[in-house]
Order: structure tokens, then sequence, then C-alpha cells
């Protein structure tokens, strides 16, 4: 009898250990220095995105508005804030502001990916899309926009037109910041001017025909704002398709020692995602 009764305290107390343990285990993780740091990343994201939405349409709306930006002057725009934000906070979350380009980098395993932050992904994606929204809104509070000052991205062609033209320039986008910022051989202080030269070449000949969007989040916050649907599957599956591309060349001719079937293995992170969930 007693014996049974020593049994059961011993239980009681390991179930006691089991919970305090478990809380400190949560404590732990709620205070260690890699929550900080991914939460940093994600603050960055979202004001790196907000600023660069609310700048570059901003543009947009004051051109439609008022006619004194131009369409030269809004190609500038987009340029510099991009380059403007990548200098500002690419050291913190690398700068993507893209859910395009997020994806790319997680394919090719040049967004580092562990079993404690396989969420990261998600989250930074999240992060895009609520702070294109923000500013999205923003603008929609400052100034009376109508339909006609719509500051999304509208194809002014056909959708086949529009969607090849999406896929070329996110191709080229998502090239160069491949070339300067993922191999060691670039200068990588020039990354921010030629990412943000790029995005200014692609609004030259892509925006009169489809706004030169280049990124999902970029089209899906105005178009959430000003309720206006017209073509947006172009703007998210374009750039996604063209960035996957453009991150693939890159891959495939980046220096390296490993064979080709190591090189072109795109089913690696997923791999590594299925390892980390098990």
């Amino acid at each position: 009898m007693s014996s049974s009764r020593n049994l059961s305290k011993i239980e009681e107390v390991s179930d006691i250990d089991t919970d305090i343990q478990s809380e400190r285990n949560a404590g732990d993780l709620c205070s260690s220095n890699e929550v900080v740091k991914q939460l940093q990343k994600i603050i960055a994201e979202v004001i790196g995105t907000y600023f660069v939405v609310f700048l570059g349409c901003g543009a947009v709306v004051v051109n439609k508005i008022h006619g004194s930006v131009t369409f030269p002057g809004i190609c500038v725009v987009w340029g510099l804030i991009v380059m403007v934000m990548i200098y500002s906070v690419g050291h913190i979350s690398g700068a993507h502001f893209n859910p395009s380009v997020t994806i790319t980098f997680a394919i090719f395993r040049r967004f580092p990916i562990t079993e404690a932050n396989y969420y990261i992904v998600p989250l930074y994606i999240m992060a895009q899309v609520i702070a294109s929204i923000l500013a999205s809104g923003t603008l929609y509070l400052l100034f009376d926009v109508t339909e006609d000052a719509y500051f999304g991205t509208l194809p002014v062609g056909s959708n086949v037109q529009a969607l090849v033209f999406e896929i070329i320039i996110s191709f080229l986008l998502m090239f160069v910041i491949s070339g300067v910022a993922t191999d060691n051989r670039a200068i990588g202080e020039l990354a921010g001017i030629a990412v943000g030269m790029t995005i200014l070449l692609n609004v030259f000949v892509a925006g009169p025909v489809t706004g030169a969007s280049m990124n999902p989040a970029r089209s899906i916050g105005p178009a959430i704002i000003m309720k206006t649907y017209t073509g947006l599957w172009i703007y998210i599956v374009g750039p996604t398709i063209g960035t996957i591309l453009g991150g693939f060349a890159y891959n495939l001719i980046r220096f390296t020692d490993k064979p080709l079937r190591e090189v072109t293995r795109s089913s690696s992170f997923l791999r590594s995602m299925s390892r980390s969930i098990v």
C-alpha cells in the first residue's frame, strides 16, 4: 500500500517537473536571440516594402492627379526607392520586399531555413503583402484617388502579352539579384545600385504595357484597397515564374566545383523542409 502511494507521489513530482521544464523551454524560446533576430527581419521587411510601395505608387498617383512627375520620373522613383531601402535594411532582412524573390531564395537555398525558423518564408510574404496594403491605404487616404488615378497594375494589351512581359522582366530582376547579392565574387557594395537600375530599366520598357510590377505584393495592395482585381493573377503568376527561372539560370552559370546534377537539383529545398517537419 505504501509503495503504491510512493509511486503515485513520484509520478506527480515527475509531471510537475515536466510542466516546469516545458514552461522554461517556452520562455527560453520567446526570449531567445533567434526569435528577436527573426522579428527584426520581419519589421525590416514591413518598413522597406511599405516605403517602396508608398513612394513608387505615390509617384504614379501624383503624376495622374497633378501631372508633375512624368513617366521618366516615375521610373526613376521606383529605381531610387528600391536602391535606398536595399542599403537601409539589406543587412538586416536581405531586402526582399517581394514574395517572388523570397520564394526563389528559399527554393535555391539562398535564404537560411532551419528546423527552428521554417516559418520565416510565409512570415516574410505576409509582412510584404500587409506592408503593401498599408502603403496603398495611406495613399488612398491622402489623395482623392479615382478609378482614373488607379495606382495599381493593369494589363493594357492581352493577358498573354502582359504575362510574358512580367515573366521576362522578373527573370532579369532575379538574375541580377542572384549575381550581385548571392555570388561572393561580385562587388556587394554595388548591389543596391544594380538592382535599382534594373527596376528603372524594366519600368521604362514594360511600364506602359503592364505597369511593370515584378512583385505580387506591389500589385495586391492597390488591388485590395481600390477593389480592382482585373488581371491580378498575372502579377502573381508572372513574377513568380520569372524570378524562379532567373534564379535557376544564374545557378547554372555560377562558378562551382559541384556536378551539374547538384547545381540543378531544385527539389533540395522541398526535401530539406520535409526533413525539418519530420
